[in-house]
């Protein structure tokens, strides 16, 4: 029985290599273009103390609209000072 010698292409000429290398490739890019845009675009930072003093207190809606998630969420159903008179 005889063989037939076959030339093989080089590893890059193969699509399906580019296929498998491309995906983590984007997934890099994709990393480093997010890590610029947040280190170039930070989010502000809201109030400090004040909107969640304001909510306590009894100030107006829009006061009480910033007041911590949690503090928020354990008052949810408390009824309106202005509403109670």
């Amino acid at each position: 029985m005889t063989t037939i010698p076959t030339q093989t292409a080089p590893w890059w000429k193969h699509g399906h290599v580019w296929l498998v290398v491309s995906g983590p490739a984007l997934v890099v890019v994709a990393g480093i273009v997010t890590v610029f845009l947040a280190v170039k675009h930070p989010d502000a930072v809201i109030g400090g103390q004040e909107p969640a003093r304001a909510a306590r207190s009894g100030g107006p809606p829009q006061a009480r609209a910033l007041a911590p998630a949690l503090e928020g969420r354990n008052h949810a159903a408390t009824p309106d000072q202005a509403t109670r008179r």
